[in-house]
């Protein structure tokens, strides 16, 4: 059995597209329909009670396009909004169990730091998960609360001493806890890796949720038999604000060009 329908991918920003790019890897022939809310990023400084509505928004947009499941790429939401996923008639992924069990699976002295918005590092959820598969691990919790503006500005080169500099200060907790991993909680951060590996060095490892994500994704289609057999791999790309902007951005960090006339703004709020 085949399953054409294409998978939903929703974030507050660019940052979802560091799922995307692992999903393009490893399903290449799937489609995926992408939204990403440009005009209310970040997420991570809103209220629990806004996160959750702005994310019923985003997956009501995306059953609006009749997608076969729906990822949350998004450690904000995966963080205190997973249960509008209860809500859904498709299956729901969220990032946080995924990364956590991917660090544990990766440390040797049970040191893990999680770096995230305000709303992940509040929630504490990758530390619960965390501590659930290794009950002895140290775990510490940083807010890097500007690593998403940056990101979202373009700015994210590791030859950039704006970058470098704010990299720095807010990694400097976690180079002194000694962690030797370091989940991205949040799935712009990924797209900061250079910078973030040239402060803390090559011994911590980083953990991208979107690799792990991809793989238990792939799992969940061939035990159900519902992945796309056909050659397709269409995508498109939905936005809140500033399709532009966005497809500038969006081609660099996937590496591919992104035809213009694949993205499209729509209005969010009225969903």
């Amino acid at each position: 059995m085949s399953d054409k329908r294409a998978i939903g991918v929703f974030d507050s920003g660019l940052g979802g597209l560091t799922v995307v790019k692992e999903l393009l890897k490893t399903l290449p022939n799937e489609d995926i329909i992408y939204f990403g809310d440009t005009g209310r990023v970040p997420y991570g400084t809103r209220s629990v009670e806004t996160i959750k509505k702005y994310a019923r928004q985003d997956e009501r947009f995306l059953l609006s396009r009749d997608v076969k499941l729906i990822v949350a790429a998004c450690g904000t939401v995966s963080s205190v909004a997973s249960d509008t996923a209860d809500e859904l008639p498709v299956p729901f992924f969220e990032v946080v169990s995924h990364a956590a069990k991917a660090a544990v699976e990766a440390t040797k002295n049970g040191k893990i730091a999680v770096i995230g918005t305000n709303a992940t590092v509040k929630s504490r959820q990758h530390e619960k998960q965390i501590l659930k598969l290794m009950p002895n691990a140290l775990v510490l919790n940083q807010s890097c609360t500007l690593f998403v503006p940056l990101v979202e500005e373009g700015w994210y080169s590791a030859d950039d001493i704006v970058v470098l500099e704010t990299v720095s200060r807010y990694l400097k907790p976690v180079f002194e806890f000694g962690a030797d991993t370091l989940i991205l909680g949040c799935t712009h951060y990924p797209i900061l890796s250079e910078a973030i590996s040239k402060i803390l060095g090559d011994g911590v490892t980083l953990i991208n949720a979107g690799t792990a994500i991809a793989e238990a994704i792939k799992q969940y289609l061939t035990e159900n038999d519902i992945q796309n057999n056909e050659v397709s791999g269409q995508h498109s790309f939905y936005v809140s604000d500033k399709p532009d902007s966005f497809v500038k951005q969006a081609s660099i960090l996937l590496g591919r060009e992104i035809d213009s006339n694949n993205v499209q703004k729509v209005d969010i709020n009225n969903l």
